[in-house]
């Protein structure tokens, strides 16, 4: 089987995947929401003249601040698409898992993990070219010509960069689901990291190095002057060739583990 018709194959089976839909609500409806609530919270505060309150008064500020919600469905989309191949049938269906099927269909396992990981990668791309649009439009409308304004290709750009650091995201889950043959762990630990508490910032506390951790290094990509607010921060050209070294790298490792193990 061809990549192409593996990707095809693999595009087919994520659309039947619960999970996928969930993953898509997430990145697009979540960042729809935070984005309402940024833009209700910065068209209040300009109405009411407390712009101390609020650390921006740009449309296009509060649609990049929720982008880290949109990294959570990239997560999931990253690790459904490999995670199910682990997943034990029912009983009346054997008990087995889909992996064999699927190596039966694709033997060539690099073959296999390409198709997951452009399946994963145009899954990503498809959400953010609907998801960002429509958070721009909604942040435009309700904050309106009341507050600052930015160049269409400052937009454009970091648009394209936070389409990229999901789909580097989206990546690194995956890989981290080969390693461990479970979408448990890197569920936890992914999500945990990107809406909760991140352990990459606490750690710059204690080094500059830390800035160069996949998800801090990326944030330059979306976030522009706001990404961190610190002297160590990367550039967003540093920063998304150091995420895409930590995504491609990952790639590298799980695709020596998949080759080499039993299924």
């Amino acid at each position: 089987m061809t990549l192409l018709h593996a990707v095809a194959a693999e595009l087919r089976k994520a659309a039947t995947l619960p999970a996928t839909l969930v993953a898509i609500a997430v990145a697009a409806l979540g960042s729809l929401a935070i984005t309402l609530l940024n833009s209700v919270n910065v068209r209040a505060a300009i109405d009411s003249g407390r712009l101390d309150t609020v650390a921006y008064t740009s449309p296009v500020e509060a649609v990049f601040a929720a982008v880290p919600m949109g990294t959570v469905g990239a997560v999931i989309l990253g690790v459904v698409v490999i995670s199910s191949e682990y997943t034990a049938n029912s009983p009346d269906a054997g008990g087995g898992r889909q992996i064999t099927a699927t190596l039966t269909a694709t033997p060539r396992r690099l073959t296999l993990l390409a198709a997951k990981a452009c399946t994963a990668v145009l899954l990503v791309l498809a959400t953010a070219a609907v998801a960002l649009p429509a958070c721009l439009a909604v942040a435009q409308s309700v904050i309106g010509e009341a507050g600052a304004s930015d160049g269409l290709g400052d937009v454009v750009a970091r648009s394209a960069g936070a389409a990229l650091y999901w789909a580097l995201t989206a990546l690194m889950a995956l890989a981290v689901t080969v390693l461990t043959r479970s979408g448990i762990v890197p569920l936890i630990v992914l999500i945990a990291n990107s809406s909760l508490v991140s352990v990459s910032f606490l750690l710059t506390r204690l080094t500059d190095l830390a800035y160069a951790l996949p998800d801090l290094a990326g944030m330059g990509l979306f976030a522009g002057d706001t990404r961190a607010g610190a002297d160590g921060a990367l550039d967003p050209l540093t920063g998304g060739v150091a995420m895409a070294a930590w995504a491609f790298g990952l790639l590298a490792v799980s695709a020596l583990v998949l080759t080499r193990r039993d299924a």
